[in-house]
């Protein structure tokens, strides 16, 4: 399992090295790592398209054709000359300058693409050789290869919260989880034509629409325009090498003319197919002339106070957003939670809104879902080619009680969370085919897993000789729940039949632990070899970190993918789609979801926050399970905070006794 805030720490560690052997400010030496991390997932991204072209590639004369910048662009992938790879600098003899080997890597990639042309860093010789040896051999890291998306921009917001975060909050400015991109990009479907965004950041809606518009089997070069404003150089710069190692072309345009509220850069008002954005919220002291003079507020002016400003940008950015849609387009945006029921003009222009029939889904999202910020959001849909029948309705979604924790200070949609929210939307839409895969997705999904674990089962059951007896009927059970399968109402069960595997494991596991410990040294010895082990303690380890795995228990970076856990909560979030929308039909669910008529939306004086419409759920009295697996969460943090703690004593300890007083 994917562990990315592992790999933040040893970032961050990487940043500090380069803070210790340097004179740069924070701000200044947070973007030559990034680029130092640009090589590297560039050329993780290499090897995967050069796999792809070996795959195919002719002979000539008894070998393989070498692999040239041509083939890169029939894939629309960014080709790296043999001195711009990562393993290249990463094995340089011990006499070369890595600083101007560093440099010269960035200057060849940036004639390979010519949007990134005075972008990439080029300051490395500015540090020390065996400082960027270091910090190269530590961004060699395996994660890079694995991990999708926005990774770029979600550690530079890492190094925000690190070390600016008067930057990180200047202006509402902050990088936009995965999750909620994701989101918008589902909910939007952009399948060809022209997106903006116009307060683009590190371009996370561009890549995941590029991977959107790729699953489809589309290029997404061909099939998309893609147009991006952002006022910070330093977020566009940004912007362009996630774009450039995604093979994304783009148009970003950065600086004071880029400031959205004064300047329309490319005259797309009413050209955009798709339009998706997170924008700074609550922006005061827009001069309200010069955004007047702009134009695009069709939806009319949002309140001026007496310094002649707009005290509050958010309803400037809505205006914008709904302007730039052509007659069919679709937008997708992230607001904060208050927008929603504000009042006076800014209701004048909700009113507006909602009869124009474009409104399409709001959803409320609770708190801790931004890396820096603890604040709730909404996310805004617009679409005006929405059918005739949904015209006059608005889906209202309730997520703020349906979201996974990942720690104490950050929350965020799984995969099958945003596919359930996504699932709804289809079925106001009536698109109920969609629903239909999305279940046997589901099926198909949960035997693979169960296919997967039954290896690691037996091989937990082995490990753990007689001790692993009483658990091989119940291991059978469960592959045998997996035969003959025709719904996946028959997979539910499978739920606490894992349950009660993990118990029994446990169990059985400190039995023997406690026998092997009970036993003489010599006697535990023999033990232990009998299971193929050299001694009691690496046996213990070993059982520990097996069983750990099998149940998903495992604190830090896990090697076992499919774990009872991960299984567990796959059916549990099928089971929480089925038991509201069985078979397919969209209905209003108490607490979750409505839609909501024209006529019901006047009567709430024209407010689109969710909460009013869908109620409050029932509470449902439960097994207690949910709250079980909470507080292994929260004690699996503490050990992690603990053994955090523990080593910056030691740091500090170390420092102090270095220091010559």
């Amino acid at each position: 399992m994917i562990n990315i805030r592992k790999l933040e720490n040893e970032l961050w560690t990487s940043a500090d090295l380069l803070r210790q052997g340097s004179k740069l400010t924070s701000q200044e030496y947070c973007m030559p790592v990034l680029g130092l991390i640009f090589l590297r997932y560039a050329y993780s991204r290499f090897k995967m398209v050069e796999a792809n072209i070996l795959k195919d590639r002719p002979m000539r004369g008894g070998r393989v054709l070498p692999v040239e910048a041509n083939d890169f662009k029939t894939k629309s992938a960014l080709f790296l000359p043999k001195k711009a790879r990562y393993d290249y600098l990463l094995n340089l003899p011990d006499n070369e300058d890595v600083g101007k080997a560093v440099n010269e890597a960035m200057e060849l990639i940036e004639k390979q693409s010519a949007q990134l042309i005075g972008v990439l860093p080029k300051t490395y010789t500015a540090f020390k050789n065996d400082l960027l040896r270091e910090l190269l051999r530590v961004f060699n890291n395996k994660t890079l290869d694995e991990v999708g998306g926005d990774i770029i921009g979600r550690i530079y917001e890492y190094f925000l919260s690190k070390f600016a975060p008067a930057v990180a909050s200047d202006d509402g400015v902050f990088f936009t989880p995965k999750s909620l991109v994701q989101m918008i990009v589902n909910i939007i479907e952009p399948h060809r034509g022209v997106l903006l965004d116009p307060a683009c950041g590190s371009g996370g809606m561009f890549v995941q629409t590029g991977d959107f518009v790729s699953a489809e089997g589309t290029n997404a070069n061909t099939a998309m325009t893609f147009y991006g404003q952002e006022k910070v150089d330093y977020n566009a710069k940004l912007c362009l090498m996630n774009m450039a190692v995604h093979g994304l072309n783009g148009n970003i345009k950065s600086g004071d003319g880029a400031n959205t509220f004064y300047n329309d850069a490319y005259n797309l008002e009413g050209q955009c197919d798709y339009v998706m954005a997170n924008p700074p919220f609550n922006v005061d002291l827009v001069n309200a002339e010069n955004a007047q003079n702009a134009g695009r507020l069709p939806l009319g002016l949002p309140g001026i106070n007496k310094d002649k400003a707009f005290s509050n940008g958010n309803y400037l950015w809505i205006n914008y957003f709904y302007s730039y849609l052509n007659e069919k387009g679709r937008a997708g945006f992230v607001m904060a939670a208050s927008t929603t029921d504000s009042g006076n003009k800014e209701r004048d222009i909700r009113e507006k809104l909602v009869k124009t029939g474009h409104v399409d889904v709001m959803i409320s999202v609770g708190n801790n879902f931004f890396y820096t910020k603890s604040l709730p959001c909404s996310l805004w849909f617009f679409d005006k080619g929405k059918h005739d029948n949904l015209k006059d309705t608005v889906l209202f979604i309730d997520t703020r009680n349906y979201y996974t924790v990942v720690d104490r200070t950050l929350n965020e949609w799984s995969e099958w969370q945003m596919k359930n929210i996504n699932a709804i939307v289809w079925l106001y839409r009536g698109e109920i085919e969609k629903y239909k895969e999305l279940i046997r997705n589901y099926c198909i999904a949960i035997i693979n897993e169960i296919h997967e674990l039954s290896s690691y089962l037996e091989k937990s059951i082995k490990l753990m000789g007689t001790f692993g007896k009483p658990l091989e009927p119940l291991c059978q059970k469960i592959t045998e729940n997996i035969e003959h399968v025709d719904t996946l109402e028959q997979l539910y069960p499978l739920r606490s039949l894992l349950k009660e595997y993990a118990s029994i494991l446990h169990e059985q596991q400190k039995d023997l632990l406690a026998h092997g410990d009970s036993l003489e040294k010599a006697e535990a010895k023999t033990f232990a070899e009998g299971q193929g082990f050299s001694s009691w303690q690496q046996y213990k380890k070993q059982l520990s970190i097996m069983i750990d795995q099998v149940t998903g228990a495992t604190i830090g970076e896990q090697t076992v993918d499919c774990n009872i856990k991960v299984i567990r909560q796959i059916i549990k979030e099928a089971h929480w789609l089925t038991e509201k929308f069985g078979v397919g039909k969209y209905i209003d669910v108490l607490g979750l979801c409505k839609a909501a008529t024209r006529d019901e939306i006047e009567e709430k004086n024209w407010s689109l926050t969710p909460g009013a419409y869908v109620g409050v759920a029932p509470v449902v009295d439960g097994d207690g399970e949910n709250f079980a697996e909470r507080m292994t969460e929260i004690h699996n943090e503490l050990l992690t905070l603990q053994s955090e703690a523990n080593e910056l004593i030691d740091i500090i300890t170390a420092n102090f006794k270095g220091l010559e007083l």
